[in-house]
C-alpha cells in the first residue's frame, strides 16, 4: 500500500451539516444496528442451545447471522460516530480494513446464500438423497468453501485497490470505504486491472444468482405439486422471500459497481450502498427464521426456560 502514502486518512459522507439531521442519522442506523444484532443474536443464541436445530440447514443459517453481524458491524459503527462526533475521518489503514473485512463477509455471504438454495433444492427436490448429499463432513467444507472464497476475493480486491496511486483528493461519496468511490481519486490507468477484476467478479456473482433461480424454480415446481393448500402456502411464503432478498442484494451491489460515471449521483450512490450493505443484514432475520415456526418454538421454549430459571427461589435448610 505504499503508493498511497501520501494519503493518511478518507473523508467518508457527511449525512447532513445541520447537527440535528446528524443526529438524527445516528439514532437510525443505531435502531437498525440494533435490530440487527438482536434478530442474529437470537439466531445465534437459539440454534447452538436448541440440539433439535442441529441440521444443515440451521448450520448454514447459524453461518449467516454470524456473517450478517460481521458485515454490518464494519460499515454502520464508524459511520454513527462519525455522525455522533460530527467528523468525516477514517484512517488510510482503517479503509483498507473497512474495504477487506466488508468484501471477505458480504462476498463470503452470498456463496452461503448460494449453498442455502442448493440445500433447500435437496431438501425438497431429492429427500431420498438428503442425508447423503448433505451429510455434516459435507455441510462443514461447504461452509469452509464459503468463508475461504470470501477472505480470497477480499484479499485480492483490497491488496490491488490500495495499490493504485491515489491523488486525486480524499473524499469518499460513500458512508463506508467502498472500492468504486475509491477507484475515482486513481491517478493512471492501473485502475483498470481493479476494474477488470470487479468484472470478474461480478461475472461469477451472476453465476450464482442464475443457479439460485433455477434452484428456486425447481423448488417451486415440485411445491405446486403438493397437494396441500396450506403446504403450497407455507412453502411459497418461506422461498418468495428468500428469493427477493438475494434479489435485491444482487441488484443493487451489481448497479453499484458496474454504473456508469455519467449517472453516478451521491444519493443514487446512497441508496443502492443502504439497500445491499444494511438492508440484507437487518431483514434476514426476519426473512429466514422468523417466518420458521421450529426456530420460533425453540426461541420461545430457551425464553420460557430463561425466565422461569432467574425467578427460581433459592431454598435455605435449616439446622
Amino acid at each position: 500500500m505504499s503508493n498511497g502514502s501520501s494519503i493518511t486518512h478518507f473523508l467518508l459522507l457527511a449525512f447532513a451539516d445541520a447537527r440535528e439531521l446528524q443526529l438524527f442519522h445516528f439514532w437510525l442506523f443505531l435502531g437498525i444496528y440494533l435490530a440487527a444484532l438482536l434478530g442474529n443474536g437470537l439466531i445465534i443464541t437459539t440454534i447452538v442451545c436448541d440440539h433439535h436445530l442441529h441440521t444443515p440447514m440451521y448450520f448454514f443459517l447459524l453461518n449467516l447471522s454470524v456473517l450478517d453481524l460481521g458485515s454490518i458491524s464494519t460499515t454502520l459503527p464508524k459511520s454513527m460516530a462519525n455522525s455522533f462526533w460530527d467528523t468525516r475521518d477514517i484512517s488510510y489503514y482503517g479503509c483498507a480494513a473497512q474495504v477487506f473485512f466488508f468484501l471477505f463477509l458480504v462476498e463470503g455471504e452470498y456463496f452461503l446464500l448460494t449453498i442455502m438454495a442448493y440445500d433447500r433444492y435437496v431438501a425438497i427436490c431429492k429427500p431420498l438423497h438428503y442425508g447423503t448429499l448433505l451429510g455434516s463432513r459435507a455441510c462443514v467444507h461447504m461452509a469452509a468453501a464459503a468463508w475461504g472464497s470470501g477472505f480470497l476475493y477480499a484479499v485480492l480486491h483490497t491488496a490491488n485497490t490500495f495499490s493504485i496511486p491515489l491523488c486525486q483528493g480524499n473524499a469518499v461519496d460513500q458512508f463506508f470505504c467502498e472500492i468504486p468511490q475509491i477507484l475515482k481519486h486513481s491517478c493512471s490507468d492501473a485502475y483498470l486491472s481493479e476494474v477488470g477484476l470487479i468484472v470478474l467478479s461480478v461475472s461469477l456473482a451472476f453465476g450464482c444468482f442464475v443457479f439460485i433461480v433455477l434452484s428456486y424454480v425447481q423448488i417451486f415446481r415440485a411445491v405446486l405439486r403438493i397437494p396441500s393448500e396450506q403446504g403450497r402456502h407455507k412453502a411459497f411464503s418461506t422461498c418468495l422471500p428468500h428469493l427477493a432478498v438475494v434479489s435485491l442484494f444482487v441488484s443493487t451491489a451489481m448497479f453499484a459497481y458496474l454504473k456508469p460515471p455519467s449517472i453516478s449521483s451521491p444519493s443514487l450512490d446512497l441508496m443502492m450502498a443502504v439497500l445491499y450493505s444494511v438492508v440484507p443484514p437487518a431483514l434476514n432475520p426476519l426473512i429466514y427464521s422468523m417466518r420458521n415456526q421450529e426456530l420460533k418454538d425453540a426461541l420461545r421454549k430457551i425464553i420460557l426456560c430463561t425466565f422461569s430459571c432467574s425467578h427460581e427461589v433459592p431454598i435455605t435448610l435449616h439446622k
